[in-house]
């Protein structure tokens, strides 16, 4: 496999109630910054965006924020960023995560992180690109999403195969042993058609 150099992550901008979702946060920063992966996210400060992207940067990573000038302007961006790109949009904000990241990681999080995360699987779904996926079931939280898409598969409105679009990990230290084990991309990504 190609080394994976800059992972996304998705995650909530607010801080949990369950104090060990943001410990297990900052785990993942601190193991990006051991293994030479960039960071690259929604370029917050707040919430388990800002205690990642502090965590990666104070073992000594590179981040990469992306953030639309509306957020930007309210003054929720992270100002000690390795980069932090101020764009124009939340459709543009998405389109350069993906052309900046090899993969993708969901942690707990709220509708933000959903539609991130959906419009990822859904553009896998119509081979616009075969970057891996991991969706982060830590404490169970993504179980009852998992039962949502069970769920509309029965129905025959997502074809079994979907569930292949993404790996699924229990916790935060399973996400780099997944993406060494995840096959190479090999769709060359168009951005024009997204």
């Amino acid at each position: 496999m190609t080394k994976i150099s800059s992972l996304c992550v998705y995650c909530g901008s607010r801080i949990p109630k369950d104090p060990s979702h943001s410990d297990a946060a900052k785990s993942l920063g601190k193991a990006l910054a051991e293994n030479d992966i960039r960071l690259v996210y929604g370029g917050g400060h707040v919430g388990l965006m800002g205690i990642i992207a502090d965590a990666t940067l104070d073992f000594g990573g590179q981040v990469t924020g992306i953030i639309p000038g509306h957020l930007h302007d309210i003054e929720v961006s992270h100002e000690k960023l390795t980069e932090l790109h101020i764009v124009d949009s939340m459709h543009t904000r998405k389109e350069k995560m993906f052309q900046t990241s090899d993969a993708f990681a969901v942690l707990p999080g709220g509708l933000g992180t959903l539609d991130e995360t959906f419009e990822m699987i859904t553009w896998r779904q119509l081979r616009l690109h075969d970057k891996p996926i991991i969706l982060v079931n830590y404490k169970n939280y993504w179980r009852p999403l998992l039962d949502l898409l069970d769920h509309m598969i029965k129905a025959g409105f997502v074809e079994k195969e979907a569930l292949g679009y993404f790996t699924v990990v229990e916790q935060l230290e399973d996400i780099i042993p997944a993406l060494i084990k995840a096959p190479d991309a090999e769709i060359k990504a168009d951005t024009s058609k997204f």
